[in-house]
């Protein structure tokens, strides 16, 4: 079966996630009024419940005005369509202007894992982390985006490749020519 065609709020998710590192919990909770568009930036309670701030690139910041129309409050990664009367979720997981829930984690796993040929939503943050690193951003800055509270729980995620490694001794080769 082909991958089938993404859509604007799947993308959204998608691009969120590796570019803030976040965890795909965070992400999903997100509300439209947790968000500040012009600075690139929105507000998530992470792991150990504490208030933290994630900051995203252009790419999302192009298709989060899409996703969120002109809603103003609600769940800002949403279902395709109103729950059934039986399945009504809480209020909190639902968008006050359009009826819908929340996207949960199982659902955006699937659609991810069918569109990626496989991969889940843990490999965009590894991904990202690891992308990072492999540009030799600190770990200092990599913990800060990561929001990891110790180097030995971010070591598993800041993996450079092969070529980085080759990049790195290349680089500090005192013999090597210069040009």
């Amino acid at each position: 079966m082909a991958p089938r065609r993404c859509r604007d709020p799947e993308k959204a998710l998608w691009r969120q996630l590796y570019e803030t590192a976040a965890r795909a919990s965070e992400a999903l909770s997100i509300n439209v009024e947790d968000l500040e568009l012009e600075n690139k930036r929105v507000r998530v309670r992470s792991k150990g419940g504490d208030l933290d701030w994630l900051h995203f690139q252009t790419g999302s910041a192009r298709l989060l005005p899409r996703l969120i129309a002109a809603r103003t409050r609600g769940p800002l990664f949403r279902t395709d369509r109103a729950p059934v009367p039986a399945r009504v979720p809480a209020a909190v997981d639902r968008c006050p202007e359009t009826g819908r829930a929340r996207l949960s984690y199982r659902r955006a796993e699937a659609l991810f894992r069918e569109a990626s040929g496989g991969w889940t939503l843990h490999q965009l943050r590894h991904s990202a982390l690891t992308h990072l690193a492999e540009q030799n951003v600190s770990l200092p800055l990599l913990m800060a985006k990561s929001r990891h509270t110790s180097l030995r729980s971010l070591q598993r995620y800041a993996r450079p490749g092969p070529e980085a490694v080759a990049a790195l001794t290349a680089a500090t080769d005192p013999a090597r020519r210069r040009r």
